[in-house]
């Protein structure tokens, strides 16, 4: 399984949100590019993706920028792959099912539709909530190296 720049960025910069919204701070595309080194650009289409997905929302203004449009622990790794990937959840294409409707049956009992259903349970399980307090955990963990 391969993720996607977009959605390898979209899970990090909601990662970046997340980290503001806890301290009520309203964070913009900008400051996440230069903190993550993203490109500015591709990450303002990323984030409109997601406030298009209901996961962000925006001010407006001079001070203005993204904040999450719910509580981290209630979007999941899923949801955010759900808005930003075009094919990484979509369903498996038939394979042989004209020549061989037995064996397409087959794959798709066996490999495919388990396969999609395991990839969603594992993403579902995962918080951004859950996602922010590892990063967290590593940052006092290297600065704690760091002193040593």
């Amino acid at each position: 399984m391969r993720i996607s720049a977009k959605g390898r960025y979209a899970l990090a910069a909601l990662v970046e949100v997340a980290r503001q919204t806890q301290k009520r701070a309203v964070v913009s595309v900008v400051s996440i590019a230069e903190r993550l080194g993203i490109s500015k650009i591709f990450l303002e289409q990323i984030a409109l993706l997601l406030k298009k997905g209901g996961l962000l929302q925006s001010t407006k203004g001079a001070k203005g920028g993204y904040q999450l449009a719910r509580e981290a622990n209630k979007i999941s790794a899923f949801h955010v792959l759900s808005i930003v990937e075009n094919t990484l959840l979509e369903k498996t294409d038939n394979t042989v099912l004209e020549a061989s409707p037995t064996t397409e049956a087959a794959l798709r009992e066996k490999v495919f539709n388990p396969l999609d259903k395991a990839v969603e349970a594992c993403l579902s399980r995962i918080t951004l909530q859950e996602l922010l307090e590892y990063a967290d955990l590593q940052n006092n963990e290297q600065a704690f190296m760091l002193n040593i």
